[in-house]
């Protein structure tokens, strides 16, 4: 076993790598240039919405209060004549990154140790290179991709973003289980 303490390098490198790395991804490449869809009559149906004033979260259309509402006519019709919805509102305003980032570093972070306290406690001091990688490696892809078929799954996320998304989980993990292979102590 190695002390997490001794892993605080190795955790922190892997985060700013990944945040490089998503970074490049996300600016430099068209990767996920295609995961979102403008909608058609975009300022008609903003100005249809605005009177809602909808308070910034997720929301469904049609939605049933409950599971025996979802078996109405009236539901029915409702998800039969569409459109069916599922969308998240965020709040009005400029849009500026710097807490995205600020979040995304911190969650990288947190994958990181996750990874590092599973190979800690898994992994003694000398451990080979590949053996520290695969350990660390899989947590951190775990940790990156393994979540994101829900959102397809349940909310009918475009499965191509998803997929995508998956693919951006496996560069990072490989970063990370590359990283602490090679500053393990």
């Amino acid at each position: 076993m190695v002390p997490l303490l001794s892993l605080l390098v190795p955790i922190l490198v892997a985060a700013v790598l990944v945040f490089i790395a998503s970074s490049i991804i996300h600016m430099a490449t068209p990767l996920h240039k295609g995961d979102m869809k403008r909608v058609p009559n975009e300022d008609g149906v903003m100005a249809a919405l605005r009177p809602f004033n909808l308070a910034p979260g997720d929301y469904a259309m049609p939605l049933a209060s409950s599971m025996a509402g979802m078996g109405s006519p009236e539901f029915k019709a409702k998800m039969e004549a569409g459109p069916v919805v599922m969308m998240t509102v965020r709040p009005s305003g400029p849009f500026t990154m710097t807490p995205n980032l600020i979040q995304w570093f911190i969650y990288s972070i947190v994958i990181s140790l996750v990874a590092g306290y599973v190979a800690s406690a898994a992994l003694g001091p000398g451990t080979p290179y590949l053996k520290v990688f695969q350990v660390s490696g899989c947590v951190a892809f775990t940790g990156y991709a393994l979540g994101l078929p829900q959102a397809s799954i349940w909310g009918g996320k475009n499965w191509g973003a998803t997929l995508r998304g998956i693919f951006g989980g496996l560069i990072y993990g490989l970063l990370t289980g590359g990283t602490f292979g090679w500053l393990w102590p």
